[in-house]
């Protein structure tokens, strides 16, 4: 069978974009979405659901469950679900789950808001799709970089902690050295390390039942990652894979795109204004120049330190240098970016993770998807930018709507209170600014910076 313009086996009727040319055996850093804990949002957001089957009824009790008994669970599973502190299916969970467990397996395209549990409901499906009995490959599942697969992995380990589940991760320098054959039961990995372990037949695909993307637009829109992700897809043996999409965010460039990778899915969806986490009380601050901006953090340091924050930078250069500058000056930070060694870069997520560090600074590695409850602020030192997707013209200056969502969403965690300060320093930054918040429909409110007692005063109410 040939493949289209695509890169996919099966024909399509129309072509679209095809993602840029990448070197299949490098692993692009790229931002990240969310994982599952006991401490849901109570949402309050309706789930559209639309059925692939266009007979079947959207509202029948066989797509809704309200506890996870009614799932059909083994016994395995749902001790290890009872023990994680879940009690009950969240909202977008139960929609998903009596889709995504259904037989015989159908795709989905699923959309929520951070913090929903949709980590938890992909990662049930692996597991309940899974024989035991079978030392073979049945799940896998890509990320956009290594901390949200190290993150996804935990998920697994935690929920399958009274099945016989084996794991193994497709992570660059995270493997078994020699390897030559695997044979876990869940591979979680990045696109590029899976390519190159699927190709040498390092991983065989012949029995995987279940290929999860999780942060889904972001690895089919992004330079390198969209053309590494789908040929994972064309390596796995066609018609007997369940295609399982999530992302807090799906914008209509990547929707129609996705709609083809998932062919005939279920999709779950939420509105797009409702995206923007409410909890997250949104402000700037109006710098003179980029020296400024090193000023006000610097001068912001003791609030950085009341719970955990995040500070994205738009260059790695500039994350070492504001760390290197604020470490001679005594403060305690951390700078975590794609230059970094594994083993530093695992070093620095785990000691941020465990309470260690207060202050991260980074790029938009960690944007999307990492769940670190104590975080309650995030600082926007360059807002991001369009022109930092790959494959986009360097000149693009439109802001990066998605993605902001996705930085200010590491806040505010669960339905927690949490603050999030954009830098704006010219007329451009001023600009931009402004497209955020018309695009969220979210105002952002001003602090000032001259005087130092009242920025104080008014971000410690914030955080109350």
């Amino acid at each position: 069978m040939q493949k289209d313009a695509d890169g996919f086996y099966t024909p399509a009727p129309a072509k679209e974009e095809t993602p840029a040319e990448s070197k299949p055996e490098e692993d692009k850093e790229k931002p990240q979405g969310p994982s599952a804990n006991s401490e849901l949002i109570s949402s309050t957001f309706e789930v559209s659901v639309t059925l692939a089957d266009q007979q079947a009824d959207v509202n029948s009790p066989l797509y809704s469950a309200k506890t996870f008994e009614e799932l059909g669970l083994h016994p395995d599973l749902l001790k290890g679900i009872y023990e994680m502190g879940f009690s009950k299916p969240s909202k977008i969970q139960e929609r998903a789950l009596p889709l995504l467990l259904s037989n015989p397996p159908t795709n989905m395209i699923g959309q929520s808001q951070s913090g929903t549990g949709k980590t938890a409901a992909f990662v049930l499906t692996m597991l309940s799709r899974i024989d035991y009995t079978k030392n073979t490959t049945q799940a896998v599942c890509l990320a956009p970089s290594r901390e949200l697969a190290r993150q996804i992995m935990t998920v697994i380990n935690s929920m399958g902690k009274f099945t016989q589940v084996q794991t193994e991760y497709a992570i660059k320098d995270n493997l078994p050295r020699n390897a030559t054959r695997i044979t876990a039961h869940i591979i979680v990995g990045t696109p590029g390390t899976m390519t190159d372990l699927m190709r040498r037949k390092v991983i065989d695909v012949s029995g995987i039942k279940v290929f999860v993307l999780d942060e889904a637009d972001n690895m089919l829109d992004q330079d390198g990652l969209g053309d590494q992700t789908l040929r994972v897809k064309n390596l796995l043996p066609r018609n007997q894979v369940q295609i399982i999409l999530f992302s807090a965010t799906f914008p209509d460039h990547v929707r129609s795109f996705a709609s083809k990778f998932a062919p005939n899915a279920n999709k779950i969806e939420l509105q797009k204004e409702e995206l923007s986490v409410d909890s997250i009380r949104q402000f700037y601050m109006d710098c003179k120049d980029e020296e400024h901006k090193y000023e006000i953090l610097t001068t912001l340091y003791t609030l950085l330190t009341i719970g955990q924050s995040i500070i994205f930078c738009q260059h790695r250069h500039t994350a070492d240098r504001i760390s290197q500058k604020m470490t001679a000056q005594g403060h305690k930070v951390a700078s975590l970016h794609g230059a970094k060694d594994a083993a530093e870069r695992d070093k620095i997520i785990d000691n941020f993770r465990d309470g260690k560090e207060k202050v991260l600074i980074t790029t938009n590695v960690i944007a999307r998807g990492i769940d670190i409850l104590q975080v309650n602020m995030v600082v926007n030192y360059d807002l991001p930018l369009m022109s930092e997707r790959g494959g986009g013209p360097s000149e693009d200056s439109r802001p990066d709507v998605e993605t902001y969502i996705h930085r200010i969403g590491r806040t505010g965690r669960f339905g927690r209170k949490g603050i999030s300060i954009n830098f704006v320093h010219d007329r451009k930054t001023w600009q931009q600014m402004e497209q955020i918040e018309k695009a969220t429909g979210k105002q952002i409110m001003r602090i000032e910076t001259n005087d130092l007692d009242v920025m104080e005063e008014k971000m410690k109410k914030a955080l109350k």
